[in-house]
């Protein structure tokens, strides 16, 4: 039968751990507006009962464990998630940088250009075709040929800006993709030293819920820049790869992230530092940073210098057969042939009198070369896809206004589905307030019933040696 001071253990025993499970209510508490924590929980465990000839007689209860209440699964998808969020908000980042710096308002597939900025190359060229009609009306009006001139050397500067901007934007992104690699390695670093402190705290049979917790939140921060994959090593740590090359092994990073051009496509690319290997990225910032620099921003710039080839070359293709009013021929209208390149000749800024506005020797007053540059306006365009030239860039432009529109679509999409994700993880790894205030109030209940044990103890024990004294 157990003795009185055995009973005595037993409250204090039950003291201590109501005290921890106090203390651990504390702790998520404290923590109820942490997104990053994971609530904990104290298990107890019935003690070591003894043998007595009636049977065996429990000795109280012993904490075994703080246990963090943790989904692994949804953990994985919220970093599945990170990633994806990442890749697309870089995407559309740059796009509508892209829509800005093309100054257009285009927001459907129609090739009228009739929904174009003011301010845009749309309204450049349509002005340029206004001017070149009114002068077909007066051909040797000198104020009408400055205003072709300068019409012409507006779009011209537009190509040029466009092009500046869009070359900027290449710049920019290459820039985010160098961040996003330095904060990459930051993580990786920090998890390496993380798994250090897990798999130490653990080996001495500690918990290291806290550490975890961190971990996890830098796992999500590395998702959001980098599609990565994960291994248990069994100790604590995890296991980082990316791309297919190790980055972290147990305690320590064993390679790190990199950029530089490849050199086969001389693509501006991520490699892994010390395996020298170029690393194919399913996911995060720095992925969606590439698809669209290489995708649709880099189409964006091709479909602008194969425009600004083709106004230069239909134009010369027929003023320069036309004759200006000294009787002179073959001169070009535009120089250059890529969005960066292209000019007005200037010769022609000059010199106004030296617009080709006849097709004929000596006829001064001739318009015909005037007449066929302004049917350019309507005139389809076998290399630029059978349209207009304000048809081609139009189509150009809402082109990019679809991609554009996908993103936000998926975006709004992502962010749905991370907000249930994150929501369900709360559910089960947040903190109840309501719930941790009942579990405070039946650890105190709990402490004071123990403590009335243990003074109900003491004065039998007070009783029996009084007893012995008597």
């Amino acid at each position: 039968m157990m003795s009185l001071f055995n009973i005595l253990n037993l409250g204090a025993g039950s003291l201590d751990a109501e005290t921890q499970a106090t203390s651990v209510t504390g702790e998520n508490l404290s923590n109820v507006n942490n997104p990053a924590y994971a609530r904990q929980r104290v298990d107890f465990t019935a003690s070591t009962p003894l043998n007595t000839p009636v049977g065996q007689e429990g000795t109280g209860v012993t904490v075994t464990a703080i246990q963090q209440i943790r989904d692994a699964l949804l953990d994985t998808q919220i970093q599945s998630e990170a990633g994806v969020t990442g890749s697309l908000n870089a995407q559309q980042t740059a796009l509508q940088n892209a829509e800005a710096a093309l100054a257009e308002q285009i927001t459907n597939t129609s090739t009228s250009g009739s929904n174009s900025s003011p301010n845009g190359l749309a309204a450049d060229l349509s002005s340029l075709f206004n001017s070149l009609q009114s002068l077909s009306t007066s051909p040797q009006d000198i104020s009408l040929r400055q205003g072709v001139i300068g019409a012409a050397q507006q779009v011209a500067a537009q190509f040029n800006q466009d092009a500046s901007s869009l070359s900027s934007l290449t710049t920019t992104i290459n820039s985010s993709i160098d961040s996003d690699v330095s904060g990459a390695n930051q993580d990786l670093s920090q998890i390496a030293a993380l798994n250090a402190q897990i798999v130490q705290a653990q080996a001495i049979g500690g918990t290291a819920n806290d550490l975890i917790d961190q971990r996890e939140q830098v796992m999500e921060d590395l998702a959001s820049k980098v599609n990565f994959t994960t291994s248990n090593v069994g100790n604590g740590a995890v296991d980082v790869t990316i791309g297919g090359v190790q980055m972290v092994n147990n305690i320590t990073q064993t390679d790190s992230l990199a950029t530089g051009f490849e050199p086969t496509t001389g693509r501006y690319l991520v490699k892994a530092q010390n395996a020298g290997t170029f690393l194919s990225l399913a996911g995060g910032s720095i992925e969606g940073d590439i698809t669209v620099r290489d995708g649709a921003l880099a189409q964006l710039q091709t479909s602008l210098d194969s425009l600004a080839s083709q106004v230069t070359g239909s134009f010369n293709s027929i003023y320069s057969a036309g004759f200006d009013l000294h009787g002179n021929t073959g001169q070009n209208f535009f120089n250059g042939v890529t969005a960066a390149s292209i000019s007005v000749n200037s010769s022609l800024v000059a010199d106004p009198t030296t617009f080709h506005a006849s097709g004929t020797a000596g006829a001064t007053g001739g318009n015909s070369v005037v007449v066929a540059l302004a049917q350019l306006a309507n005139t389809p365009n076998a290399n630029l896809g059978g349209l207009t030239i304000s048809g081609n860039y139009a189509q150009t432009v809402a082109n990019l206004g679809n991609a554009l529109s996908s993103v936000n679509v998926q975006v709004a999409n992502n962010g749905a589905m991370t907000q249930m994700l994150t929501n369900q993880r709360q559910s089960v790894s947040g903190v109840n307030i309501d719930e941790e205030m009942t579990n405070l109030m039946q650890f105190q209940k709990a402490y004071e019933a123990s403590a009335e044990l243990i003074t109900t103890i003491n004065e039998m024990l007070q009783t029996v040696v009084n007893m012995k004294t008597t």
